[in-house]
């Protein structure tokens, strides 16, 4: 994977935009799950879909969800879906976004979270 990623926890890593073609090497660094935080077309029309990312996630053996969270605008909703989510999917996680902030915001907002 040509795209670094910063680990939060033992469970839970973050990173700046991936592609669908991140996806296989994402499984073959070890995780099982991907949560996607970049709205569609934030960055323009040259940002990768979450459809084409969903869709080569799972091909890798990925189980993958798009969460898309607008940033500088996150909701409690956000934090409490980010966390069911982390409670819910397989293990290792890796989200991503634009730079992998938000991502760590929403983490660290999460595990506030009862």
């Amino acid at each position: 994977m040509s795209t670094p990623f910063t680990p939060l926890s033992d469970t839970v890593a973050v990173a700046p935009q991936l592609s669908a073609s991140d996806m296989a090497a994402v499984k073959a660094a070890g995780f099982n799950s991907v949560i996607i935080n970049r709205p569609d077309l934030e960055g323009g029309d040259t940002q990768p879909l979450s459809a084409d990312i969903i869709k080569a996630g799972q091909d890798a053996g990925l189980t993958v969800v798009y969460q898309p969270v607008v940033s500088g605008a996150m909701t409690q909703e956000n934090v409490n879906q980010f966390h069911e989510y982390l409670e819910t999917l397989p293990a290792p996680i890796l989200a991503f976004c634009r730079s992998g902030t938000r991502c760590t915001h929403l983490y660290n907002a999460a595990k506030q979270t009862p």
